[in-house]
Formats: structure tokens, C-alpha cells, sequence
């Protein structure tokens, strides 16, 4: 908070539109999944600039990025910030759980005395919040009218000049290569716990069969290879290759990407009897085709609904591939071993 500015409803915290160092290293946390349910504001209203009671009134989610997001987009403008408790969730991923609502809104409303801070009755509603959020519900409930402003917080300052009017341009989502890459880091920090129990099961099974640990090791080492390409293939590559994927399905394209990683890692990798080639190669497709998955829920183009739907028939598949992948790994370690 840069200062305060006095209100008939009490004291309003001022923010400040540019970030400063604190923000910075916030937001590379979040992006690295670090604290991420702990990343957000106080619910209620906040001011930009020196705002007055004409001044427009901007609601967005407590989810800090969403906040910072908006409050930076206002440089060099007055304005009014009304945050809505979404439990430390995004707008888009809120209006779809039902947390950014027209319910949460009228109620953040009420709470703020709203009513008593500002003359006009005009919300600016985030557009991603359309699945959560009914115009008509909060005139009902408060007497504030609502429009939803473009999709980009960058856009804002041309939204208001426009007299809030957005343009196609504005309505429109987009899904490129920088706003899919920033996804990766989270992805794969959150496999770190995977990888490191895998690490540890296999330093163990090295330990404890008969005969020379560093044989052992040396056997056991490609499923973390094989790993590697599950990883790189449904969690770094689909992401990145998805405007060029052949297919509509998450699984299939991870699987597919994986299997190719997969192919081109273990080539230089000698002895490899063929039952133990392949179990870790279905392994590699079967991780590859789950993480590809999770990614479903992050695009801007695909519905509850659909993700359901892949997800209710992909997950057998999945599961089988994995439990054949380990049979055939079993079955080709334990023929290594009897040579």
C-alpha cells in the first residue's frame, strides 16, 4: 500500500501501478508453483491514484496475480478496485467454481459500502468472469449495473477512454507461445517430489538385489531416461507444439510426443534387452500422455465438459499402460539378469 485516502465509508488502502521488487520475486514464485495457495489479497476495496466518486470501479479476483495484473495496468489513472473473495483463485478458474459469482460480487458490494464511496452504480467486470457472473443478478441484489471489460488488463486504459465500449480485438482470447510457455515452470517444479521418490525406489532396488550395486544401477538408470521423455514429451513439448498437434485429444498428442523423445533417447543406450526397451518406452507414453492431460484444464479452447469427457476415456488407458509397461520392464529386467 502506497497511503490511504479518506472515504464516507472509512479509510481505502491507495496501491501502487508499478511493481516493485517484493512483486517481482512474488510473482516468479507463483509461476514456479511455490506458495501458490497462499498468493493472495484481502478481499474489499482499494484505491489507484486519487480516485473520486465518479472514478470507475474495476472488480477482479484476491488472487495476487490477478490483482497485480489490473492495478498495473491503471498507470497515471484514478480509479476504484473492488476485490471479491475468491479464496486465492484466478477469474476465470473462480467463475467457474462458482467463487467469483454474482452472489460474491453483490456480497464484496455490501461489505465495502460500495454504495457510500462512489455515485456511480457502473461495475467493470472482468470478462473471464462471464461464466460466474450475471449482470442482471447484481442490479438485482445491489442496484449496480455491470458491464464486462476486454479480456487483456492491457487493454483497459483503451476500453475507458473508448467510454467503455470494447472492440472485437478486445473480446478476443489468445493462447501464444509466451502465454503457453509461462505455464511450463509450474508444471514441472511440481514433479520434482515424483521424481525424486522414483530416484530414491530405484537407488533402493539397486541396494538391495544381489550382486554389484553399480550393475544394478546401471540396469535400473534408463527408467529415469524414460522418465525424462514422459516429462519433456507431455509436459514441455505439448505445450509449446500445440497450435501444430495432429490430433484433438491432450493424451494421444502426449503420448505421441513422448514416444518420439523416448526413441531418440535411448538409442545411444546399449544392451537394452527389447521386453525392457519397451516396457520403459510405454512407460515414457504413458507418462508423457497423463501430464498432456493435466494440461487440458489450462488451455483457453477447451470446456469442463470436454475434460471430462477425455479424461473418463483416457485414464484406463493410461493406468493399463503403465501397469503393462511395468510387467514388461519386470519381465526384460529379469531376463538381463539371468545372462
Amino acid at each position: 500500500m502506497a497511503s490511504f485516502v479518506d472515504t464516507p465509508a472509512g479509510r481505502v488502502p491507495v496501491v501502487r501501478t508499478r511493481p516493485t521488487w517484493t512483486d517481482r520475486v512474488g510473482t516468479c514464485r507463483v509461476r514456479l508453483g511455490l506458495s501458490r495457495d497462499l498468493y493472495a489479497v484481502p478481499p474489499g476495496l482499494y484505491a489507484v491514484g486519487n480516485p473520486h466518486p465518479e472514478s470507475p470501479v474495476l472488480v477482479t479476483a484476491n488472487y495476487k496475480l490477478s490483482f497485480d495484473t489490473l492495478r498495473f495496468s491503471l498507470q497515471g489513472r484514478n480509479a476504484w478496485i473492488l476485490v471479491t473473495d475468491t479464496r486465492g483463485i484466478n477469474v476465470w478458474c473462480a467463475g467457474g467454481k462458482g467463487l467469483f459469482s454474482s452472489g460474491t460480487v453483490s456480497e464484496i458490494i455490501r461489505s465495502s459500502s460500495l454504495d457510500r464511496v462512489v455515485s456511480n452504480r457502473m461495475l467493470i467486470l472482468p470478462q473471464l468472469s462471464a461464466n460466474g457472473v450475471r449482470a442482471a443478478d447484481i442490479r438485482r441484489a445491489t442496484g449496480f449495473d455491470a458491464v464486462f471489460g476486454p479480456v487483456r488488463a492491457e487493454d483497459l486504459p483503451s476500453f475507458l477512454d473508448g467510454g467503455m465500449r470494447a472492440f472485437p480485438a478486445m473480446r478476443a482470447t489468445s493462447f501464444g507461445l509466451r502465454e503457453r510457455a509461462v505455464l511450463i515452470p509450474v508444471e514441472l517444479v511440481l514433479l520434482w517430489k515424483f521424481l525424486a521418490l522414483l530416484l530414491l525406489a530405484l537407488l533402493l532396488l539397486a541396494a538391495i538385489l544381489p550382486g554389484p550395486f553399480g550393475l544394478w544401477w546401471s540396469r535400473l538408470n534408463p527408467v529415469l531416461t524414460a522418465s525424462l521423455a514422459g516429462i519433456v514429451g507431455g509436459t514441455v513439448l505439448v505445450p509449446l507444439l500445440l497450435p501444430f498437434m495432429p490430433l484433438r485429444h491432450f493424451s494421444v498428442n502426449g503420448a505421441l510426443l513422448s514416444a518420439l523423445v523416448w526413441i531418440v533417447l535411448q538409442s545411444p543406450i546399449p544392451g537394452l534387452p527389447i521386453q525392457y526397451r519397451l516396457g520403459l518406452g510405454l512407460w515414457a507414453t504413458a507418462l508423457g500422455s497423463w501430464q498432456a492431460l493435466s494440461f487440458t484444464g489450462s488451455t483457453t479452447f477447451t470446456s469442463p465438459s470436454g475434460v471430462e469427457r477425455e479424461m473418463r476415456r483416457a485414464i484406463p488407458f493410461i493406468g493399463a499402460g503403465g501397469l503393462i509397461a511395468l510387467a514388461l520392464a519386470a519381465w526384460g529386467l529379469i531376463g538381463w539378469s539371468m545372462q
